[in-house]
Formats: C-alpha cells, structure tokens, sequence
C-alpha cells in the first residue's frame, strides 16, 4: 500500500527516516479505508521515496509504500466476537474493529429479549446473551463507506450463537 507524509522542516535531520515512520504509523494504523478494509498493523515499510517541497508550506511529502495486516469482512464469513450492547432491536457485537449488528429477526426463535433483566434468554434459559458475551456469528451482509465499514450478522444457524 501506499500514503503520502507531509514533514515540516523542524524534522529534516539524520532522524528523517525514523519520523516518517513514527507519522506513517500514527496516521494510519486504526484507519479504515473502504478499498482494503481496517489496517491493523504495518509490518514494514518497503519504500521511502524522494520527497518534495510543498511551495505554499516549506513541508516536504514522501510517498511510502508499505506492508500491512488488514481485515475485510466479507459475506457469509463466520467470526467470533464479543457483545457491546444488548436491547430489543437486537445486539451489537464487535469483531476487532467491526461493528457488526444482529437484529432481532436473525436470533433464533427460541431466543427472546427479556426486558426485565435487559438480556436475551433462551426458552429453557439455559443460554442468556449478555454485554461482553463471545458469539460465533455470520456475517449476512456488509456496506462500505469511505471510511467505515457497516456489517449485519446472523445466529440463527447451526453452531452460531454463544461461545463457552
């Protein structure tokens, strides 16, 4: 992949290389880019381009080609993750930095909302879903912006639902 830094001249010195890499970490790492997907980490930078001068600024821009450790949902992926919030309209769980929403209708039947004690329980509560429950979920659906990626998930299927 590739990112453009922009340095002002306070860092032109024998220490270049380390703050353009120290920039290239803070600025994107944690990002989401709808093309690729969340960039996790940077395992290492391939190229440091010649930089140039910006007229209107004095800054210097390198163009950094770099190697990195994304994650992308994709349809009908099956993940785990970790409940965030629990109410009628369904459950909202994360997967690292994913969001993914389970509504309602795609929890098993057998499974309700129980609005006194604001979990869902199962019918025999043997299995009650709670915040910071694991669930195996599939990924029925994603819709991707510029900068965020939005994901719908189901338990309704065979060996979904909560992870003991």
């Amino acid at each position: 992949m590739e990112h453009r830094i922009s340095l002002p001249p306070l860092h032109f010195g024998p220490n270049i290389n380390n703050d353009i890499v120290k920039k290239l970490h803070s600025q994107v790492e944690g990002t989401c880019s709808g093309r690729y997907g969340y960039i996790i980490c940077i395992l290492k930078v391939d190229k440091v381009a010649a930089g140039e001068v910006e007229d209107s600024t004095g800054h210097a821009v390198f163009k950094v080609s770099y190697t990195a450790i994304l994650f992308r949902p994709f349809k009908n992926e099956v993940v785990d993750a970790v409940v965030s919030t629990v109410n009628k309209m369904g459950i909202f769980a994360d997967v690292g930095p994913l969001q993914v929403f389970i509504s309602s209708q795609l929890i098993p039947s057998d499974i309700k909302f129980d609005a006194t004690s604001g979990v869902y329980l199962s019918d025999d509560q043997s299995q009650k879903i709670d915040k910071d429950d694991h669930l195996r979920l599939k990924i029925v659906g994603t819709r991707v912006d510029a900068t965020e990626i939005f994901a719908i998930g189901s338990i309704k299927e065979d060996y979904l639902g909560l992870i003991n």
